[in-house]
């Protein structure tokens, strides 16, 4: 014969397996099937805001500043109140130290906003860079359903890490918010796509 017939387990048996995921992620996100919902409205939600912080990214930069600093002089004093609230114990030292410190950082924060910003995006860009390495390596090991798009989400969230550290320090006012809104950007998306597989995987079950 001059064509040979296709095995069943050929090339392109593999390719649609791959394409799909591998049988054990899709086994384990059936549980998952009804609340695909909840999945899609996360990743739309993710978008908007990512959309949102791009489009203005100083305006997101000061926002992300001050909330971040009331957010530590808040739980600063939470944590005061707390150990104090508890009596004498074992950890009412390390508590009321860990809680001093929260306020301290937290009123820096909000009196430097320029050095606070400068300092939150060093550690910003050490940040994408780790977790660009962890979603990518990830992402390449699991091969989930839609693991491409948590590829490229670990791809760029790299690439911006390393950007963003090269441009120091003449670019940390606008580029906390730009970062950030890709970040919300892209893992907006790729909830958005997880949850149009497990919409699929729902639709099997009652086709």
């Amino acid at each position: 014969m001059s064509m040979a017939m296709e095995k069943p387990g050929g090339p392109r048996a593999e390719a649609q397996q791959a394409a799909a995921g591998s049988p054990a992620a899709r086994h384990e996100l059936e549980h998952l099937r009804s609340s695909w919902c909840w999945f899609m409205s996360l990743g739309v939600l993710l978008v908007l805001g990512g959309t949102t912080a791009i489009m203005f990214p100083v305006i997101s930069s000061v926002a992300a500043i001050s909330v971040l600093g009331v957010i530590l002089i808040v739980g600063g004093v939470a944590m005061i109140i707390g150990s104090f609230w508890a009596g004498k114990w074992s950890g009412f030292l390390v508590q009321l130290l860990v809680g001093i410190l929260y306020v301290a950082g937290g009123m820096a924060v909000t009196e430097r906003p320029l050095l606070s910003t400068v300092m939150i995006t060093f550690f910003l860009a050490v940040s994408f860079i780790v977790l660009g390495v962890f979603r990518t390596v990830g992402a390449l090991i699991i091969r989930f359903p839609q693991w491409g798009w948590a590829l490229l989400n670990g791809v760029i969230t790299f690439l911006c890490g390393i950007v963003i550290y090269r441009n120091l320090p003449m670019d940390a006012l606008w580029v906390i918010g730009l970062l950030i809104g890709l970040e919300m950007l892209l893992n907006g998306w790729t909830w958005i796509m997880l949850a149009l597989e497990l919409r699929n995987l729902s639709a099997e079950a009652h086709g």
